[in-house]
């Protein structure tokens, strides 16, 4: 579907919290449901602004804001796993976004730790010498 690995992962994660939202529903818990439900597809949809970048700056902005609502996302997981309030099991979402958390970081620090190369649009053409 996607060839971009973090890209991949974010959009099948958030697939996983849309589902692990409609378990806790079920089970009658409707406060982090409702945090999870907004944290965790916003790693990709950060993902896919970062993605459309129109500077290096604005890349790493918005991969920033997707490592932020990865680690928000975490901290809901794990509340919602200490809590006990719905008997679901969550150790595949923890899994999971600790691997997002991983990739975003290393993301970011290639990103920072490269030297700034040109501001050309990667979609554009490379200009062609007419001599």
């Amino acid at each position: 579907m996607r060839d971009n690995t973090v890209q991949q992962k974010a959009f099948e994660f958030a697939l996983q919290v849309i589902n692990l939202y409609c378990r806790l529903r079920d089970n009658r818990e409707y406060v982090l449901s409702k945090q999870l439900l907004r944290s965790g597809p916003s790693i990709g949809a950060n993902v896919e602004e970062a993605l459309g970048d129109q500077s290096r700056n604005d890349f790493i902005a918005k991969m920033s804001i997707a490592y932020k609502e990865a680690r928000e996302t975490r901290y809901w997981l794990l509340l919602l796993q200490a809590s006990q309030l719905a008997r679901i099991d969550v150790s595949q979402e923890l899994s999971q976004v600790e691997e997002l958390l991983r990739l975003l970081t290393s993301i970011i620090k290639t990103t920072q730790q490269t030297p700034n190369q040109t501001n050309r649009n990667r979609n554009q053409l490379p200009a062609t010498d007419n001599a």
